[in-house]
């Protein structure tokens, strides 16, 4: 990823908060100073159908919104890898959720890291948090905020009577951010994969 500017595209079934994670990451970045656009984007569904939406981190103005070629596609389900994977520029990165979609032969000239995220978001009690692990996992990768960032940003999304979910989301954000650690492996090609426990 650029330290100039982060495209992203994040993407999965309606219902597992999509559209929230994407709020999330731009909510961060623009806490940590930099420029931020959010597109959301649904399908014919609210609730079981597709939704994505895009995300750009930036150090400069935003000429565009638009995301056409992205640095990252986070996908959570299989049909948003099997629509959104081609679309990432060579040397970009595919992050997914391998509780739902199984290792395959990807791309080689991208850098994949498999998440379990809804296996974790599991383990925690709440299946709803997975995508704050992906948002955790993103952190470790992005040149534009941190992860203490991410933690300061959570409070805001959580108003009122939702302060009690602040404990389990910030767990989760931690968890997926501890859960990465890049590692080469070799099937004829280096590939960026997860192999750490929690």
């Amino acid at each position: 990823m650029s330290s100039k500017v982060e495209r992203i595209i994040l993407a999965g079934f309606g219902g597992q908060g999509i559209l929230f994670l994407g709020k999330v990451l731009a909510e961060t970045g623009m806490r940590a100073g930099k420029n931020v656009s959010w597109i959301p984007s649904y399908g014919p569904e609210m609730r079981g159908g597709t939704a994505n939406c895009t995300v750009i981190l930036s150090e400069n103005e935003i000429a565009s919104p638009m995301v056409t070629v992205p640095d990252t596609v986070i996908a959570m389900n299989r049909p948003s890898v099997a629509r959104f994977n081609l679309k990432i520029k060579a040397g970009g990165m595919l992050m997914y959720n391998s509780s739902l979609i199984e290792r395959q032969e990807f791309r080689d000239d991208i850098r994949l890291v498999e998440i379990p995220a809804s296996d974790i978001a599991e383990e925690l009690g709440n299946g709803k948090v997975a995508n704050l692990v992906m948002a955790g996992a993103y952190a470790k990768f992005s040149k534009l905020f941190t992860v203490e960032d991410l933690y300061k940003a959570l409070p805001d999304f959580m108003p009122g009577s939702k302060k009690e979910l602040l404990e389990i989301n910030h767990t989760a954000v931690e968890k997926g951010f501890n859960y990465v650690e890049e590692k080469k492996y070799m099937f004829g090609r280096y590939v960026y994969s997860v192999f750490k426990g929690i």
